[in-house]
């Protein structure tokens, strides 16, 4: 018996001769590809052809992602603005205390005769990268002489002091942070007023109050601001808040470690700090020694003539 369709259903090749044909063309096309780049060109109009039954077969998925994303944004949005609105509102209460402290201290300042604070000027700087030895604990910036740095400027960042320009080039400047041992920086305590120095404490990262007394009103959590007594660093600005404080019967100082308020060991911009108003020299101690030889020797004259007189 015959299986074989009749003449009427039988049309092109044998199915094994068309699944050949199509593997060989499948394969000659890889290898050109592969080896003369031919294809590409056609991929690419292929490709631009099917875009847009891309984006058709993508359209409803971005649009549902558009719209989650755009209710979350918005919902972010008012959280953000609320943020916004409460600090906006915590800040002018700032301000209005700033307003009236700063009225009050100009009234006092007036009072006593005191004269305005010098006016501080900041220069904004890029570090660009430590020392080369990294226990020395310093880093330069992208300022130098050329834009008008000068050696002893302060450096500070958005939450206080960083350190101070020991070393000025043409395009470059260094700076030695607090936390370096040779550096000092002259503090006071802003609960009581307290005077101190606090000396770098190498490589802790920390500083250290040296030569506070043992019975000295010295607290874990007091904040450290720079008094302004030495004529360097403006006064007010926040240095290092105490860590520990320990005393000892037998030492009659008191061992005060304090953490530093500024990003000694981090950070990328800093504020260079300048004042350009002419402080009154100092006097000459020489001088101020003689004149106080001279009175002491009037005054002993005057006695003696005093006791003359009495005779």
């Amino acid at each position: 018996m015959d299986h074989t369709p009749p003449p009427f259903f039988k049309r092109g090749p044998a199915p094994l001769v068309r699944l050949f044909f199509f593997a060989s063309l499948s394969l000659a096309l890889l290898v050109i590809d592969a080896r003369f780049r031919y294809v590409e060109g056609l991929r690419g109009w292929l490709a631009l052809a099917a875009y847009p039954l891309q984006r058709a077969a993508t359209a409803p998925i971005d649009l549902l992602m558009g719209i989650g994303s755009y209710f979350s944004l918005q919902a972010n949005l008012l959280e953000e603005n609320q943020r916004l609105r409460e600090r906006a509102l915590a800040n002018a209460q700032d301000a209005q205390r700033y307003q009236a402290a700063q009225a009050e201290a100009a009234e006092l300042r007036r009072l006593i005769g005191a004269g305005e604070k010098l006016p501080v000027q900041a220069m904004p700087a890029e570090v660009l990268y430590l020392g080369r030895d990294p226990y020395s604990h310093r880093l330069f910036i992208d300022r130098g002489a050329v834009q008008g740095v000068k050696p002893g400027s302060p450096v500070a960042d958005e939450t206080g002091v960083v350190g101070q320009i020991t070393r000025v080039h043409p395009l470059v400047s260094e700076v030695t942070l607090l936390t370096n041992p040779d550096q000092a920086i002259p503090v006071q305590v802003v609960r009581n007023g307290l005077r101190a120095v606090a000396f770098g404490g190498g490589n802790a990262g920390t500083l250290e109050l040296r030569y506070m007394p043992a019975n000295a009103e010295v607290h874990p959590g007091d904040r450290l601001v720079t008094s302004g007594i030495d004529g360097i660093y403006p006064a007010g600005l926040a240095v290092a808040s105490v860590m520990s404080v320990e005393r000892d019967e037998e030492h009659s100082f008191a061992k005060v470690i304090c953490r530093p308020t500024a990003g000694v060991d981090r950070g990328r911009y800093v504020l260079i700090l300048s004042s350009e108003t002419v402080r009154p020299p100092r006097p000459d101690e020489a001088q101020v020694s003689k004149e106080r030889r001279g009175d002491k020797s009037r005054r002993s004259r005057a006695k003696e003539k005093q006791a003359d007189d009495s005779q």
